[in-house]
């Protein structure tokens, strides 16, 4: 596989929503969780770990990777530099949300430079159908966008500005319009087929973006919820498209259950398998190193986000374990490699060991 298919495959960077119910989505009757599992994750509010999970350790590896990060942004405000990527509007927005999520916003904050400068770079590609795309040539351009439209929406929600809210609604138009009819989406700005790990980026991006106060309409995730819930297997991992009768794989199953979460469901029998699918998966477990085979990042940015929003016992056991196997893999300069380079790798790297921040308004409980 060559490094810029691991790299369509692999991006499904920025968040899973909590930040109150979709308001557009229909109302879902679901049976209610069995009583361990209720226990296991527990109300949002009471997360038995809260106000521990920063330790001096994570600070300052988040710290250094962010100094890395800040280093490495090119004068245009853009990133893409290893890995065969050059100014990618994808690693741009991750970069960007890796900031957002230290508190730095546009005119405030260590970071607010360089904030803005990714912010900067993004309108400027936005283009007149909404696309944010950079020069056309990217691979699989849906996933940039979709990354794209969560840093631009995760902006205006804390930074209100007249030109993010229009270019915003114009990149959110641009997604409703290309889902297709199963409710999927798929590398390109098209109603044709559709996986979950280019539909997770675009959930993600409205999900951010309603929160914000920006139109998404009620049928559009009433569409996406029904695709997700079809690409769950019987074993709670979720398949890559619909209809092919594909294995269950870790990654794109943390982001199958970071989709139902982002859509508004936080309870229900999908939600039960999915996280003890994700669970067999914990960093550290000989199981998981052995199964776990590629798309790192990818996969632990969405687990991190799943059980963070689940919290309880999943939270409790998936944060010590996967902080401290960042804090391993990381190098003497503050960065992290990964398959699509290590701006990727260190933007993903960043976002999840400051999820405990909660900074970013799409992962505030």
């Amino acid at each position: 596989m060559s490094a810029r298919i691991a790299f369509v495959l692999l991006l499904v960077p920025a968040a899973c929503g909590a930040g109150g119910l979709w308001l557009t989505a229909t109302a879902q009757e679901e049976p209610p969780a069995a009583p361990d599992e209720r226990a296991a994750r527990g109300p949002p509010s009471d997360d038995p770990i809260e106000g521990t999970e920063l330790t001096p350790e994570v600070v300052a590896a988040a710290e250094r990777g962010l100094a890395w990060l800040a280093a490495a942004q090119k004068a245009d405000g853009s990133y893409g530099r290893t890995g065969g990527y050059s100014s990618h509007a994808g690693f741009t927005a991750l970069a960007g949300l890796a900031f957002l999520s230290n508190g730095s916003v546009p005119g405030r904050g260590k970071y607010c430079k360089n904030v803005e400068r990714c912010l900067n770079y993004l309108l400027a590609h936005t283009g007149r159908s909404g696309l944010i795309v950079v020069g056309g040539v990217e691979t699989g351009p849906m996933y940039g966008h979709g990354f794209a439209t969560l840093f631009l929406a995760e902006v205006y929600g804390q930074s209100p500005r007249d030109d993010v809210r229009e270019k915003l609604t114009r990149a959110v138009n641009l997604i409703v319009a290309t889902q297709n009819d199963q409710g999927g989406w798929r590398y390109q700005p098209i109603k044709m087929d559709a996986d979950l790990s280019v539909t997770i980026c675009q959930i993600m991006a409205l999900r951010a973006a309603r929160n914000n106060g920006i139109k998404v309409p009620k049928s559009t995730i009433d569409k996406a919820i029904d695709y997700v819930k079809k690409s769950q297997n019987a074993d709670g991992g979720f398949s890559y498209v619909l209809g092919f009768g594909q294995d269950s794989a870790f990654p794109r199953s943390a982001a199958g259950v970071c989709s139902l979460f982002n859509c508004g469901i936080y309870a229900g029998p999908e939600i039960d398998r999915g996280l003890k699918y994700i669970m067999k998966f914990k960093p550290g477990r000989k199981q998981a190193a052995q199964e776990f085979v590629g798309h790192y990042f990818y996969g632990n940015y969405y687990a991190a986000q799943a059980t963070f929003i689940a919290g309880g016992d999943y939270w409790r056991q998936w944060w010590p374990a996967i902080s401290g196997e960042l804090l391993a893999k990381q190098t003497r300069d503050g960065s992290w490699a990964g398959e699509a380079g290590a701006e990727y790798a260190t933007a993903m790297a960043c976002i999840i060991l400051q999820i405990p921040n909660r900074y970013l308004p799409i992962l505030q409980r």
